[in-house]
């Protein structure tokens, strides 16, 4: 792959890597882009035998920095030592990437037309961030400017009246569309139902703590079997599905558009409906992940639907968000993979900006978002995930639109009045992962010597090595690479920095 890449880069002229125009924020360095200009980090391949390169992402203002060093013969003295195993190996790499939601959508076809290119490059092309799994929305979500399903005609349980919106048209697929054509790699789209509509459920809310009505158990099927077959015909080919975001959210009155599920109403709709119905309709290649909420439901949330044989047969794997990963040990991914370890784990939603004290919005610069971005992917691979999707590739300045007042953080924030849009810290700490491991890759053991140091280190499918580490400390050190094949790879991390080293 990275081969055909490399071809693909020579044949479309791209250049090297080009520089970050720099903009001071209230929380750190930007990077900004317009009309006229955008930086990418290139193509950035393994180097020559007997060298290894190393990429680095720093607080002070380095954006993929690229240094090639030869193989040393002794390790630095009083270095960190970051230990691998290459015969100790887990599990397979899916992919990375982010979500197409309305609102990225929204904010992207309000630049300039070079401008859209510029953005769906820095994401998908292979001189930008390669990512190559990704997130749909079925219908709206709090991230839409209003709330809406596919068929909002009262009683329409035979679907009559079921038909995409001007959002799908005008805010995903094109996006969507465009990203496949500049993408070296087929991108594995999967969709995600946040509501059902209103008249399927028994408060009749698009939000709120409803849930579906049981005679609405077929008709809803049905819908997303339709939502598959509309996307498809569309040219967007579906990976997989989530059977629901976030299905414990009718234990509270929410927000935002919400659709509860209990895990024994889950096992018995996915053995009686949905599975069926997807099998019917010749869609059983599409990898069904369950759960799709945080840590905390875990592993409980997926036992009863493990456990039934019936049940059972139509799940691949079981997708996680990354909000209580501060409070509930990664533990429980552990144990969760073990239920079922011929089944994946994947982290299917992420984003910044959700604070304990009810403030939701955009830290442009912020250095510590990126940090802990970096922190729960390392932690999340290591303990199964099988690679990391984000929420919103972009919002605005407010960290919206979003039609339930809500507010959040995203890698990339657009000015739509300037005709800008300005990459965070966050967009390269992700690229870190997404632009260097590819999928097929499969994790390996690694373990440091420092708690200030973190990583989590890859088998490439060519068989060499990729390493992603996270400096949390505030000072420069010394770092040596030790694979026990005799060579030994040393060079100096930067305080607060996230550095990729290939070899």
């Amino acid at each position: 792959m990275r081969t055909i890449v490399l071809m693909l880069a020579f044949l479309w002229g791209i250049s090297a890597q080009d520089e970050c125009n720099a903009r001071q924020e209230e929380y750190g360095l930007v990077c900004v882009c317009d009309a006229s200009y955008c930086d990418q980090p290139g193509i950035i391949d393994f180097p020559e035998e007997g060298s290894f390169t190393v990429v680095t992402t720093s607080e002070e203002g380095l954006r993929f920095n690229v240094e090639t060093f030869p193989v040393s013969s002794e390790q630095t003295p009083d270095a960190v030592v970051v230990t691998l195993d290459r015969e100790d190996v887990y599990q397979t790499i899916i992919g990375f990437g982010g979500s197409f939601t309305d609102s990225t959508g929204l904010n992207v076809v309000g630049l300039p037309s070079e401008a859209q290119e510029y953005f769906l490059r820095s994401y998908f092309a292979p001189e930008g961030l390669g990512y190559n799994l990704c997130r749909i929305p079925i219908a709206g979500s709090d991230f839409s400017t209003r709330p809406y399903s596919y068929d909002d005609v009262e009683g329409d349980i035979d679907l009559v009246y079921w038909n995409l919106t001007m959002e799908d048209y005008n805010y995903k697929l094109p996006l969507i569309k465009r990203a496949q054509e500049l993408s070296p790699y087929q991108i594995k789209l999967f969709g995600s139902p946040w509501s059902s509509p209103t008249w399927m459920k028994t408060n009749g809310m698009f939000n709120g703590s409803g849930i579906l009505l049981k005679e609405m158990w077929q008709p809803w099927a049905n819908y997303i079997v339709k939502f598959v077959e509309a996307y498809e015909a569309e040219g967007a080919e579906l990976w997989g599905l989530t059977p629901q975001n976030e299905p414990l959210c009718y234990e509270s009155d929410w927000a935002i558009n919400c659709l509860g599920w209990s895990a024994e109403d889950m096992r018995d709709w996915l053995k009686t409906n949905l599975g069926p119905t997807l099998e019917a309709a010749g869609m059983r290649r599409l990898k069904m992940m369950v759960d799709d909420f945080n840590r905390d439901t875990l592993p409980s949330y997926v036992i009863p639907l493990f456990e039934d044989p019936e049940c059972d047969q139509y799940i691949d794997g079981t997708a996680v968000h990354w909000y209580s990963d501060k409070y509930v040990s990664a533990d429980v991914l552990d144990q969760t993979q073990a239920l079922s370890p011929e089944k994946f784990l994947l982290y299917t939603e992420a984003c910044q900006g959700v604070g304990e004290d009810g403030q939701y919005h955009v830290h442009l610069g912020s250095w510590t978002r990126t940090e802990e971005y970096t922190h729960s992917m390392i932690e999340d691979i290591n303990h199964y995930s099988a690679g990391w999707v984000d929420w919103n590739m972009a919002v605005n300045r407010l960290g919206g639109p979003n039609w339930a007042h809500g507010s959040l953080d995203a890698p990339i924030i657009v000015d739509i009045d300037a005709g800008e849009f300005y990459k965070q810290p966050m967009f390269y700490g992700l690229g870190h992962f997404s632009k260097f491991v590819l999928p097929e890759s499969q994790r390996i053991h690694s373990v440091t010597t420092s708690n200030s140091v973190e990583t989590v280190a890859f088998l490439d499918p060519t068989g060499r090595t990729v390493v992603v580490l996270l400096n949390t400390g505030d000072s420069e050190i010394d770092v040596t690479v030790n694979d026990n094949s005799g060579n030994f790879l040393n060079f100096k991390t930067p305080a607060k920095a996230i550095q990729t080293i290939l070899h």
